[in-house]
């Protein structure tokens, strides 16, 4: 099985940015954590803090992927274009949010991906991934 977890923008910050929102942990120590824990899946990861490079990976791994976990960060209340590239590939894509979106700004509480996502898992801290993973294993 093969799962490609990708981060927008800003989340290359994790471990330095808002720790008390955040946590102190890197991404790419989580990530050796959940390859570890999951070891029977081939899990892949990607960032950037470009929208349209975040198109261009969705459309890259949207055919051959058997799931896709999604924090578009700040793009998840903004990117029409997000939005229509997940609803054009067939992998399915759960929507990860290490906050509680709904917990934080009115703006943060729209989100152009979750009407075409198999779901939508937030405010769970680093953990969201990894219920995200075992969503795609169930």
């Amino acid at each position: 099985m093969n799962i490609i977890i990708i981060n927008g923008p800003n989340l290359n910050l994790l471990g330095k940015r808002e720790p008390e929102i955040y946590g102190s942990a890197t991404f790419e120590d989580y990530f050796a954590a959940l390859q570890k824990q999951f070891s029977e899946v081939n899990l892949h990861y990607y960032q950037s803090n470009i929208e349209g490079e975040l198109i261009n990976k969705l459309q890259e791994v949207g055919f051959d992927y058997d799931g896709i976990i999604l924090n578009a960060g700040a793009y998840t209340h903004t990117s029409i274009g997000i939005g229509d590239a997940i609803k054009a590939i067939t992998t399915p894509v759960v929507e990860v949010h290490i906050s509680n979106t709904f917990g934080r700004e009115a703006f943060r509480h729209q989100s152009y991906i979750s009407a075409h996502a198999k779901g939508v898992i937030l405010g769970f801290g680093m953990q969201s991934y990894q219920l995200a993973i075992q969503s795609f294993l169930s």
